[in-house]
């Protein structure tokens, strides 16, 4: 069935709830676990359709932010997300509490047990309120982003229009390019502001109604982080200063002498080469083909996984009028189809969505046997694995997209996977500080973006930009507004990414063996138990970080990027 037949209706609450009662009263009333699994399982099959219709209205919403219908769904689930979260904590207590849950644990994993035991303890329902709040606010920055109306170059563009003209081979061009996409952020100054410090406050308030000391504890378990914690992310911080931030800032020293350039300033980050950045060589039509040529000769899984969204019509990617920023891939459990939204924009980009979402896809397509909705994805920090490795694996590929630029692309894929590390980092940290200082001023929460910056990015020179220098990069970053403490998530996939690209580069049999491991898993191994599953070393063991950066800075040492 294509995406576009799959049916919307927004669920009755009153009629969920009356029905999910009752099915609880006969999960906790289950006298033999064969009974109360199957239970469990007509439970699942209420959950699931309401996550379906949930998911639908996001995601066309998502498509056309200008559509009246699914704004007013919007503005429902926002209002009962919350109240259905409350059921299903209803659901949780019972698992936890299950005479039978040793044997839950071994049907469905030790790990959905924590995700049980994490959901509430980070759930009340005297919290209701606050959730609701802090929804809207995060669905009103995402209103605010989609607002943006620049004129440029004779025409209306949204923010990621915007993308082609500030990597554009003329300086002049990516100058006037930055200034008008920057400017939207600086005519709405106050309102990123305030929106945040209100998300800020309504954090804090719902961690010390639930008995957290702050946020910040709050905010790991919320992201089911159950087998690490702040002391040992603070250590894989300390590992990437020391040896990703000097990698990192000798491959800006080498795009400031490619470019023949004094200095290198922020207009000039998003662009590579004198010749141009690498792009695509073809229509949004082509990059697809080429997509299913790719996927197709990759393996039979990943061409019976691609066929399956094309037929289906489960990807929404080129950029329009009304559409939301951002690409992302999602779940819909009713039809167990994958989908993936995106922005093209006629940069690399768009084969990195390609390459990245399609990597979250795939695992949740090889993943389809899990009927449980909290295990269909892993936690994120396990999720991005599988797309951030997807992005290398597809190496081979490359050339179907991008052509004579297929060398100057690998070394900026991975010369980039670099550089964000400590990005990453930054937005980690910056929030630590947000959460544990929640009264801050505005003023003193930039003040601290940008001495981070200086910290782990000492590359940073906003020349020209008064704005930026006094520490507002981070109004761009939908992620501190709307899902707090997801960030270091990319940064640790990022670090058990590149092991897979070294990985598939010495033993390819075995280096795609492991990935389709951790894919078949899905969500029911924890962070550390994927990582172990796909013969990865901890991002948190001392040498860790140590044990891949070598093999890439050699690898990065050796092309001649000037000659690109």
């Amino acid at each position: 069935m294509k995406f576009s037949d799959y049916k919307y209706e927004r669920p009755i609450y009153e009629e969920v709830k009356k029905e999910f009662i009752s099915i609880i009263d006969n999960i906790n009333n289950s006298c033999t676990y064969e009974e109360q699994k199957e239970n469990i399982k007509n439970l699942n099959i209420l959950r699931n359709n309401v996550e379906t219709m949930s998911t639908l209205s996001s995601i066309r919403h998502s498509i056309n932010t200008l559509d009246e219908f699914y704004e007013k769904e919007r503005e429902y689930w926002d209002e009962y997300s919350p109240l259905y979260e409350e059921l299903n904590s209803l659901f949780y207590k019972s698992v936890i509490n299950s005479k039978f849950k040793e044997n839950i644990a071994q049907d469905f994993g030790k790990q959905f047990i924590d995700i049980a035991d994490y959901s509430l303890k980070s759930f009340s329902s005297e919290i209701i309120k606050d959730l609701q709040e802090e929804n809207k606010l995060c669905s009103k920055y995402t209103k605010l982003l989609a607002t943006a109306k620049i004129d440029f170059e004779g025409e209306e563009r949204n923010l990621s229009g915007m993308g082609k003209f500030m990597s554009s081979t003329d300086r002049d061009v990516r100058i006037k390019a930055s200034n008008a996409y920057y400017n939207f952020f600086e005519e709405n100054e106050d309102k990123f502001d305030d929106i945040f410090d209100q998300l800020v406050k309504i954090r804090t308030t719902i961690a010390k109604k639930l008995n957290f000391d702050s946020f910040v504890e709050l905010g790991y378990i919320r992201m089911m982080r159950t087998d690490y914690n702040a002391k040992m992310v603070k250590n894989f911080r300390s590992q990437v200063l020391k040896y990703i931030v000097p990698v990192a800032s000798k491959l800006y020293k080498r795009q400031e002498e490619r470019l023949g350039l004094d200095k290198l300033t922020y207009v000039d980050e998003g662009f590579e080469f004198l010749s141009g950045n690498a792009t695509p060589k073809g229509s949004s039509e082509y990059i697809m083909e080429s997509g299913k040529k790719m996927y197709s000769e990759l393996s039979k899984e990943t061409k019976e996984f691609f066929d399956f969204m094309m037929e289906n019509e489960l990807m929404d990617l080129v950029t329009k009028k009304g559409k939301a920023a951002g690409g992302y891939c999602t779940y819909i459990p009713n039809y167990k189809a994958p989908f993936i939204f995106s922005n093209f924009n006629q940069t690399s980009d768009d084969i990195d969505v390609l390459t990245h979402e399609a990597g979250h896809a795939f695992q949740l397509y090889m993943s389809t046997w899990i009927d449980m909705p909290e295990i269909n994805f892993p936690t994120f920090e396990s999720c991005e694995i599988h797309s951030m490795s997807m992005e290398f694996i597809t190496w081979p590929w490359m050339d179907l997209f991008f052509k004579e630029d297929t060398e100057k692309y690998k070394f900026i894929h991975l010369g980039s996977a670099i550089k964000f590390i400590p990005y990453g980092i930054v937005v980690d940290e910056f929030q630590h500080y947000i959460y544990e200082n929640p009264n801050m001023t505005k003023e003193e929460r930039k003040n601290i973006w940008r001495e981070l910056e200086k910290k782990y990015l000492p590359h940073k020179n906003y020349e020209g930009c008064d704005f930026l220098e006094k520490g507002t990069w981070w109004f761009k970053q939908g992620h501190i507004f709307k899902n707090p403490f997801y960030y270091i998530d990319y940064t640790l996939a990022q670090i058990c990414s590149l092991q897979f690209w070294k990985k598939i580069r010495e033993d390819k049999e075995n280096g795609w063996k492991d990935y389709l491991d951790i894919c078949k898993v899905g969500g029911t191994k924890s962070f550390l138990e994927i990582v172990k599953i796909g013969n990865l070393i901890s991002p948190f063991e001392d040498g860790c970080v140590e044990s891949v950066i070598g093999t890439i800075e050699n690898w990065l040492d050796n092309v001649d990027d000037k000659s690109l």
